[in-house]
Formats: structure tokens, C-alpha cells, sequence
């Protein structure tokens, strides 16, 4: 199978640390070790290529340039364009698979106009999430090219239901949008053998993986550790570097507990199953969230590696987590509530050991192998092995 899959994204670097990154690559992965011969389109790199992509084929679009938003708006616009001399270079392709960015309206008209399945991943409503978050210039084009790229795919695949409503306003066949949810890759982050510690152990170490951004609820979680805090042996490991990195070491030496806190920056993704390691407990302490669409990696990434999750019970997390089966779920933004689910966690070793098998073993249905093999079913296509049970 020959498949061009297409990130036209410039705030996406396909071989970066990002979590889109790692979305990026672990589906480019997939395709590549199971007999594909992948040739990845972006308009950014970010980085050497990681360990399993060796033999993918890297076709480079123009930067994106500009000073000002409009520039840059219409520079990725034009970025996005050539895609299509890209794909007419190719010649022959059995399926173009496009992560959607904000301006991409080619890949998917291309791939309709050649006969060619055209699958469109959807992660977020980027049009509503740049006018809110950041700032977006001419909103009918973005539109346009929304309705472009879902209008013309062969199947629409979203990580949440709340993305996939977004996508159906915006196509004539919302029968053809999926919601197929994010994945972990299972072979490579696996639970530590050997028993859990005791209630008694030194240490016990409270861990966030992602960006620091504001809706990531991280400022709760500082809170949190300050009302544990006289007990020596909590610490908290911030994996994940962003804009919110100063104000919450600023916020930790406020409350007294700068001393506890590790914050390692940006992480390379190869050594993620090294951070997820060193953690006790593991968090996803979102806030109240209006419109909540995230599907986390990082939730994956925690129950794969067998490590308990206490999470906010907001957007998908609840269902992910089996209304609690899976992991300790919390209000949005009480860190009160967060910090007592994190000690009785520790101090319930039992717990936390049936959380590690239960929470492996839900996500191997999450392995991405699974998740790719979903992503193409709906247009009828399927790579070797699919359907194989993940070891």
C-alpha cells in the first residue's frame, strides 16, 4: 500500500516533542511497520527522525511565513496549495490520509478528484479553538477550507463525539464522520514489574505529563501538592514544558514547595516510558472546560504504563476512566478534593496495584495499531495483520 499522509499544520512539527507530534508519528509508525510505503507531507519537521520512520519519505511544503497574523494566515494558506504538486508528483497513491489543520482544503478535493480513499483525521475544532485561544483573521476562508477537507474525505475520523458533532455541521454526508479515540503504543510503555510501594515508601511522586497551558489545570495541582505538603515525602514531576513554565515555579515557591517540584521541560517522546516510570500516581487535572473535545494522550500513556490516574471529571475522562473503575476522578479545579484522592491512593497499595493490571489491560484496546486499523476501516482498507490480538 502506497499512503501519502499530509500534516500541512506549521504549528505541528512532525518529528517534534508535541503531543500532536506524537500523534503524527505513532500513526506514520504504524502504517510504516505493518508493509506501507509511507510518504509523509508537512510543512515542519522540528526534529531528527525517530527510532521505526527510517524509511518513510519526507516531502517538505513551503514554510510559513509572517510577521502578522493575516501574512501568516495567508502564507499557510498558500503552503497548504502545494500539496497538490506534492501528490501529482507521486503519481499512483491507495490512500492519502490527512491530519486537519486550520488551512488544509487540498489533500482531501485532490484524493476525491483522483479516486483515491481519502481518510481526514479531526483532533480538535481548530477554527472555533484559533478565534478563542489565539487570533484569526479572515474566519470565512477557515471555514471554507473546513468544509473543503470534511466535505470531500471518504471518511471523517474524530477523537471525541464532540468533534466529530463539529465536523458533521460542516459536511453534506455526516454519515461519513467517525469518532475513532486516541491510542498508546503498549509495546513500548508497559507497567514496571515488581511490586508497588508501600504506604510507608520515602517518596511518593505525583506526575503530569503535557504542555503547560491553562486549560491543562496544572496551577491545581500545585495547590494540591502545598496541601500535602507536610508530609515530606510527596513530590511532584512536571514532564512537559509551555507558556504557564514560570508562573507555576513562581506559584510553587509562593506556596513553599518549589523544593518538591521537578520540572524536566520538554521531553523527548523515547523517554517517556522513563518519566512515566518515576511516578506513583499520575494526573489529568483539567478545570471546568466549556466544550470540552480532548481525547489525552497522556491518560493512555498513564494506564498503559500501569501507573493510577486521579483525572477531572470533565469531557471524555469519566467514560475513559469507567466512571472510576479505571482511576480516581475529581471536580475540575478543587485541589482539595485532588490532593485527598492522591493520599489515599498511597496509602491503599492494594488499590493501586489492581489499578495497574486493569489499567494495562484496557489499554491495550488502545494500542495504536488498533486505532489505525479503525481509522481505515470505514473506507475499506486493511494492513497486514489487522485484527492481530497486541502482545
Amino acid at each position: 500500500m502506497r499512503v501519502a499522509y499530509v500534516c500541512a499544520d506549521p504549528g505541528v512539527p512532525v518529528f517534534g516533542r508535541k503531543g500532536a507530534s506524537v500523534h503524527v508519528q505513532a500513526v506514520v509508525r504504524v502504517l510504516a511497520s505493518r508493509g506501507a510505503e509511507v510518504h509523509l507531507v508537512c510543512a515542519r519537521v522540528g526534529g531528527a527522525v525517530p527510532e521505526g520512520l527510517q524509511r518513510v519519505r519526507l516531502h517538505r511544503l513551503p514554510a510559513v511565513t509572517g510577521d502578522d497574523p493575516a501574512t501568516r494566515e495567508r502564507s499557510a494558506a498558500a503552503s497548504d496549495a502545494a500539496v497538490a504538486r506534492v501528490l501529482d508528483a507521486l503519481g499512483h497513491v491507495d490512500l492519502v490520509y490527512e491530519r486537519y489543520s486550520l488551512w488544509g482544503r487540498t489533500a482531501m478535493p485532490w484524493a476525491a478528484a483522483h479516486g483515491v480513499p481519502g481518510v481526514l483525521e479531526v483532533n480538535a475544532p481548530l477554527v472555533d479553538e484559533q478565534a478563542r485561544h489565539r487570533v484569526l483573521v479572515d474566519t470565512g476562508a477557515a471555514e471554507s477550507a473546513a468544509t473543503a477537507a470534511i466535505g470531500s474525505a471518504s471518511a471523517v475520523v474524530c477523537v471525541t463525539e464532540a468533534v466529530a458533532a463539529w465536523a458533521r455541521l460542516r459536511t453534506s454526508t455526516p454519515q461519513w464522520v467517525h469518532c475513532v479515540a486516541n491510542g498508546v503504543d503498549t509495546r513500548r510503555i508497559r507497567p514496571v514489574p515488581g511490586p508497588v510501594t508501600g504506604c510507608d515508601a520515602t517518596t511518593f511522586t505525583i506526575g503530569f505529563v503535557g504542555t503547560l497551558k491553562p486549560w491543562h489545570g496544572v496551577e491545581t495541582l500545585i495547590d494540591a501538592l502545598a496541601l500535602l505538603a507536610p508530609d515530606p515525602a510527596y513530590r511532584l514531576l512536571l514532564v512537559g514544558d509551555g507558556p504557564q513554565a514560570a508562573a507555576l515555579a513562581g506559584r510553587a515557591a509562593r506556596l513553599g514547595v518549589a523544593d518538591r517540584v521537578e520540572a524536566t521541560g520538554s521531553v523527548d517522546p523515547a523517554r517517556m516510558p522513563e518519566m512515566l516510570r518515576r511516578m506513583d500516581v499520575a494526573t489529568a487535572p483539567y478545570p471546568a472546560i466549556d466544550g470540552f473535545y480532548f481525547s489525552p494522550l497522556k491518560v493512555y500513556e498513564y494506564l498503559a504504563a500501569g501507573v493510577p490516574v486521579v483525572a477531572s471529571r470533565v469531557g471524555t475522562l469519566p467514560e475513559l476512566l469507567r466512571d472510576g473503575e479505571l482511576g480516581e476522578l475529581v471536580r475540575p479545579g478543587d485541589a482539595a478534593e485532588l490532593a485527598r484522592a492522591v493520599e489515599a491512593l498511597r496509602r491503599d497499595p492494594a488499590r493501586r496495584a489492581r489499578l495497574r493490571v486493569a489499567g494495562a489491560e484496557a489499554a491495550r484496546a488502545h494500542d495504536w495499531s488498533r486505532v489505525v486499523d479503525r481509522c481505515l476501516e470505514p473506507v475499506g482498507l486493511r494492513l497486514p495483520g489487522a485484527g492481530r490480538a497486541v502482545a
